[in-house]
């Protein structure tokens, strides 16, 4: 079972753009249960565990990154979409940082990986990024920041992109490859 984690303002129509695309994904290749974040997840249930994206405005989160305290002790492979990667970022002390990247940019992997394994164009929403904590690596970037990063020792993803929206296999290969 895999769990979907909504990073999204409550009560907002965040839910319908950024986490039900992402639920209909995941159902499409294991069962999955939604929560948010302000909930007591047990998250020692799961297989795996996806941080949702958020829109363009909501950064509500980033004042509650109290309720993310587990991550830095997840042993459960998780991927941070947008909102999900400043969470990562954030619990292993990296930087968030201002950087506006609206519509299709091109990503390029700076490492060999399975998650990306060649140039793509992908759907990019956000004010923010981050400068990755020091125990994770960079494995793509775009003209103006990293893209994707994974953690040195754990089954950890933070993707600014949001793969929802064009490259739903990026999202069944963690899936698959991490979880199941």
């Amino acid at each position: 079972m895999i769990l979907i984690i909504d990073l999204n303002y409550a009560g907002t129509l965040g839910y319908e753009e950024f986490v039900r695309p992402l639920e209909e994904i995941v159902r499409s290749v294991a069962d999955c249960s939604v929560h948010h974040y302000s909930q007591d997840i047990q998250i020692q249930d799961y297989e795996g565990i996806i941080l949702s994206g958020t829109a363009l405005k909501d950064n509500y989160y980033l004042k509650n990154l109290h309720h993310f305290s587990w991550l830095p002790s997840c042993d459960i492979p998780v991927l941070g979409i947008c909102a999900g990667m400043h969470v990562i970022g954030s619990q292993f002390t990296g930087s968030v940082v201002p950087c506006v990247e609206i519509g299709m940019v091109q990503v390029v992997p700076t490492h060999k990986t399975w998650l990306i394994q060649s140039p793509m164009h992908v759907y990019e929403l956000h004010t923010y990024g981050i400068i990755p904590p020091q125990d994770f690596i960079s494995l793509a970037r775009s003209r103006k920041i990293i893209q994707v990063i994974k953690h040195r020792e754990k089954e950890i993803y933070g993707i600014l992109f949001h793969p929802e929206v064009r490259n739903e296999q990026i999202i069944k290969k963690f899936i698959n490859k991490m979880c199941i």
